[in-house]
């Protein structure tokens, strides 16, 4: 057993392939949690829209979770990579290619690339016509009597709907949320095809240097099954901590 071990994970025991799999995952954390946050945001912002908003935003957000939600997001990807760098202007696409930082004395902070510019916003877009969609589940799980007491004992609709519905809304949604959560870690890989070095790129450069597909995608799904393992252990503990729905469930 320990000859067999040997073979199958000599290679990658060396520390260069480590490091490139625990850079490369460290960038899928780091790409995961800024989507997460972003597409939260937007996606429960075009949610109130959608649930309060006026007729025309309300068509137009509408409109643009169902063409994001029915197109492929690897095509999503590629219109953000390719198209939207050939509608922008040449030296600001000069720009975003060339490498920049800021000293800050102890540091440096250094300006994503363009891959990751392109891959935050395609995966940004995507989840949060989800959470918008989970956010409006959570809405119409909202009986409408709550709305009705709110409105008898004298708020406004605004009111109501911020105080009452909302966050009662969110105590429904919370869990399939955190599904869009884990969803957004597993759809990090797909970034690989517009040159973000991540998790999957950093493995399929292990495989190619060492020729261990094996090796090389086992451990990349390992930490790929502990990551989206946590979270979702994360997202149950704050739902039954704080949401007494998650209890029920």
């Amino acid at each position: 057993m320990t000859q067999l071990s040997a073979e199958l994970f000599g290679d990658l025991l060396a520390p260069h392939y480590l490091v490139w799999l625990l850079q490369g995952f460290g960038v899928t954390l780091a790409l995961s949690a800024a989507v997460c946050v972003a597409g939260t945001v937007l996606g429960l912002s075009a949610c109130c829209l959608r649930e309060a908003g006026s007729p025309s935003a309300r068509w137009v957000v509408s409109a643009g979770t169902g063409l994001i939600r029915n197109t492929p997001l690897l095509v999503q990807l590629f219109v953000w990579y390719f198209a939207v760098a050939a509608l922008l202007p040449l030296r600001l696409t000069v720009w975003l290619n060339t490498p920049h930082r800021l000293e800050l004395g102890v540091g440096a902070l250094h300006w994503p690339t363009y891959e990751t510019v392109a891959g935050s916003c395609g995966l940004t877009l995507y989840a949060a016509a989800y959470i918008a969609e989970e956010g409006r589940a959570g809405i119409n799980g909202v009986r409408p009597g709550q709305r009705e007491a709110a409105l008898a004992l004298g708020f406004t609709p605004v009111q109501a709907f911020r105080h009452i519905v909302l966050p009662q809304a969110l105590r429904i949604a919370w869990l399939p949320i955190v599904g869009q959560y884990l969803n957004t870690i597993k759809n990090t890989s797909l970034t690989m095809t517009i040159g973000l070095a991540e998790l999957s790129y950093a493995s399929r450069q292990v495989e190619t240097e060492t020729f261990k597909t094996f090796q090389a995608f086992g451990l990349a799904t390992l930490l790929y099954v502990g990551a989206v393992a946590a979270v979702e252990a994360a997202g149950q503990v704050l739902a039954r901590r704080h949401h007494p729905a998650g209890r029920r469930r």
